[in-house]
């Protein structure tokens, strides 16, 4: 999954493609190296950020997937909490809904399962704006996995299909390194809760935390974490560097499968 942020504030590629040709040349090169989805968000998530308003969100991210769905022959997902924005983007051509706050929304879990379209339901402790304040858990890896179950069962009951759905224990989104580390030890207890785990961990503070590089310089750091995701049964793994994490990808699934052929 190619992530394609169309805000000016994102942590990594913030103001870069705000301008839909320039998201288009992107996401094409993230196409030619191999991305299967490009995740377009127009809403900064990184710790500390503000909500934008409706009005901006649809402006940023609509004129976006419109021109991808026309152009590229990819799924293209939505990064959005909001039923708006949704129903939106699913008419422009989405077909994925990849939501933070896991479709927490009454509004938006109802558009999704209306819409009849893949959901993707994110963990995160409280909002962007405090959400690395002061992270704390008695059990991370029980109790990110049981509010995983909680809005899986929800959306279910809500009309949506077992197998639309995907889940993400939303590294560094209320969590602290210790944090990250336990769930990534953890990943394959979340592939057991039987549909697929999709991880985002590119360019992010655990990577910069580990290595003491900066965001522009965590490809390596990036690339290993997605080797070590897929190697313990991630699915999907959302990047900004599509080519090596591909790569990385191949190297974890070779693992994962060594290690159940034994």
């Amino acid at each position: 999954m190619g992530v394609l942020n169309v805000t000016p504030d994102s942590f990594s590629d913030g103001g870069h493609y705000l301008d839909p040709l320039n998201a288009l040349r992107q996401a094409r090169a993230m196409v030619a190296d191999g991305a299967i989805i490009i995740d377009v968000g127009g809403e900064s998530t990184r710790p500390g950020s503000e909500v934008p308003s409706l009005e901006t969100e649809l402006a940023r991210v609509v004129p976006v997937v419109q021109l991808l769905a026309t152009e590229l022959d990819v799924a293209i997902s939505v990064d959005t909490s909001r039923a708006e924005v949704i129903e939106a983007a699913v008419a422009a051509g989405a077909v994925l809904i990849n939501d933070v706050r896991g479709l927490s929304d009454p509004a938006a879990l109802a558009a999704a399962a209306r819409l009849d379209v893949g959901v993707c339901v994110m963990h995160m402790q409280g909002q962007p704006s405090t959400m690395q304040t002061a992270p704390t858990y008695t059990d991370v890896v029980g109790e990110v996995r049981a509010w995983l179950q909680a809005r899986l069962h929800s959306c279910v009951q809500a009309g949506i299909g077992v197998d639309a759905l995907l889940v993400d224990p939303g590294f560094g989104f209320g969590k602290t390194l210790e944090h990250n580390l336990a769930l990534l030890n953890a990943l394959e207890e979340f592939a057991l809760l039987g549909v697929p785990l999709l991880v985002g961990l590119s360019r992010k503070s655990i990577a910069g935390t580990l290595t003491g590089r900066a965001v522009a310089d965590r490809l390596a750091g990036s690339v290993a974490l997605a080797a070590l995701a897929v190697s313990r049964g991630a699915s999907i793994v959302r990047a900004h560097d599509v080519g090596p994490t591909v790569d990385a990808i191949k190297i974890g699934t070779a693992a994962r499968r060594a290690r159940w052929s034994q």
